[in-house]
């Protein structure tokens, strides 16, 4: 046994997790989601101005409940996970690392061989698989292949305080224990990324890994399967030999997945700080050479043991604080994740919608202007006649502001037909006295045919002007009510998107505290 590998099995037996009180933290994780919940649910948007069988209103009214309903949807997704982290307390006393990668990329024979190597320095390796929601006992070592043979997640206890999980990839677990088996992954507390030095660094394969890498936990890439054939002479004959990989084809390939990780990494918005250093090995090579120092050296496991060494103390200290990073998790990605996924982008789509409502309403009101002088001015003439034997000009004007006030309710309805429209009331009608049309008013059995003309002329183009400028009034008071809606709503909106803003921030503040060790309550 080299130095390494017997200072990681030491350290490994004595890998625990000291006591951190999280309580301050996890209340104020609690009164975050509160105060959330309560802003959500009291601060209605306010669509008063708008019809309530209007599009725009029924847009605003399903926001109204989609902020209310987040509350018993996130509890829900909270019961969801407590199976899971059930099945995980099982292991509470150890560290628990998940061996990720695609098939063949030698997931079953690195879990194999450390098991073998533990076993060999007198310690436990008890093999187990979980299997329809419940941990059960294994009776053998995982199988190996060359093609995918894990059908469920399956894992192994080294000594008393270390777990592997090996998995067939996230993606290819039996759809029956799917859902568990991934909520069962949240628990590890540190990643070993591997990957096949026939085709390294295949990041795409990161994306599987995207909830684990966004919330703190170490990576370690692993190029496993560094050996190639190489042709030898033995006894006067060529044959083929496997060989580990030469240190500078090694360092090239780990520079590389190193390289492109970081890339990948910084795609998907996730902290690189938590990316370890690239090491290659060949657990073939390992065991064909009898797993002598020096072939263990020579196969990669030095540096093995030496980064496993490493990642400990940070998988142990995010094992510290696992309880409250479950919760952060869930206020991460099922609350703030849904509200920003879902009700931040309806708000904004209201929100453009808003501001062409707005830029609509300017065209509306000179329509409304047009639409009802239309209609009016047509009936001046009905109604001098219908008036000229009294030469009733209060009368005549009466009947005009009648008219005007019917016809604008109408087509103020049809062009604003989202809002509630208020009766036409504007400035007083009347028209100027001493215009020349005196006449109409008068009992002057001496007034001539040419001042009765000129009196009805008169009459007419006052009551048309008249008309027109209170028309100009009432539109422009209905479009400004109109208006004034769009304003208080979009003001409410503008409102709620800055305090969900503020929300994320505080809990990105809280993540940041958590992550740095400060156990002061995270009351945001």
């Amino acid at each position: 046994m080299n130095a390494w590998e017997q200072r990681f099995i030491a350290a490994s037996s004595a890998f625990g997790v000291e006591a951190r009180d999280l309580q301050p933290v996890l209340e104020g994780m609690a009164s975050w989601l509160a105060d959330l919940v309560q802003v959500l649910g009291s601060n209605d948007l306010d669509h008063a101005g708008l019809r309530p069988d209007s599009t725009l209103a029924r847009q605003v009214q399903a926001l109204n409940r989609e902020m209310k309903s987040g509350e018993a949807r996130w509890a829900v997704q909270w019961a969801e996970l407590q199976p899971a982290q059930s099945l995980a307390s099982a292991f509470d006393d150890k560290v628990m690392l998940l061996v990720f990668g695609k098939f063949n990329a030698g997931k079953s024979s690195l879990c194999n061989f450390l098991a073998e190597r533990f076993r060999r320095q007198g310690h436990s390796a008890r093999f187990f698989r979980l299997d329809a929601g419940q941990i059960v006992d294994a009776v053998q070592c995982f199988h190996e292949g060359a093609t995918e043979t894990t059908a469920h997640l399956q894992g192994v206890c080294l000594g008393e305080r270390l777990v592997l999980l090996d998995t067939p990839g996230l993606h290819s677990v039996t759809e029956d224990n799917g859902d568990l088996t991934r909520r069962f992954l949240d628990s590890a507390d540190a990643v070993l990324w591997l990957t096949s030095s026939t085709s390294p660094g295949q990041v795409q394969e990161l994306d599987e890994l995207g909830r684990e890498l966004r919330r703190g936990k170490p990576l370690l890439p692993i190029v496993t399967r560094s050996d190639c054939i190489e042709e030898d002479e033995i006894d006067g004959k060529i044959v083929k030999c496997l060989r580990n990989k030469t240190q500078a084809n090694r360092a090239l390939q780990e520079v590389d997945v190193r390289e492109r990780a970081l890339d990948k990494l910084r795609t998907m918005n996730v902290d690189t700080a938590w990316l370890k250093a690239s090491l290659s090995l060949s657990v073939h090579m390992a065991s064909t050479q009898g797993q002598t120092a020096d072939a263990m050296a020579d196969a990669g496991f030095e540096r093995l043991y030496a980064a496993l060494l490493d990642i400990a103390e940070p998988a142990s200290a995010y094992k510290q604080r696992k309880p409250a990073e479950v919760m952060m998790h869930h206020l991460q990605e099922h609350v703030l994740g849904d509200l920003q996924s879902n009700l931040v982008p309806a708000l904004e789509d209201l929100r453009q919608v808003l501001h062409a409502e707005r830029d609509a309403l300017e065209s509306r009101e000179a329509r409304i202007v047009q639409r009802v002088w239309r209609e009016v001015i047509p009936e001046l003439q009905r109604v001098l006649e219908q008036h000229a034997p009294h030469r009733d000009v209060q009368a005549a004007c009466a009947d005009v502001e009648r008219l005007s006030n019917i016809a604008f309710e109408r087509q103020a309805s049809e062009l604003l037909c989202g809002y509630v429209v208020a009766p036409a009331v504007g400035p007083v009608f009347e028209v100027p006295a001493g215009a020349g049309y005196e006449v109409l008013s008068t009992h002057s059995v001496d007034a001539g045919m040419h001042d009765l003309v000129v009196g009805y002329v008169n009459l007419h183009a006052a009551l048309a002007h008249a008309v027109h400028e209170r028309l100009v009034v009432l539109s422009a008071n209905a479009v400004n009510a109109c208006g004034d809606a769009l304003h208080r709503l979009d003001r409410g909106v503008e409102r709620m998107l800055g305090s969900i803003s503020t929300y994320a921030c505080q809990l990105s503040d809280m993540t940041r505290r958590l992550r740095g060790g400060d156990d002061v309550r995270l009351s945001g």
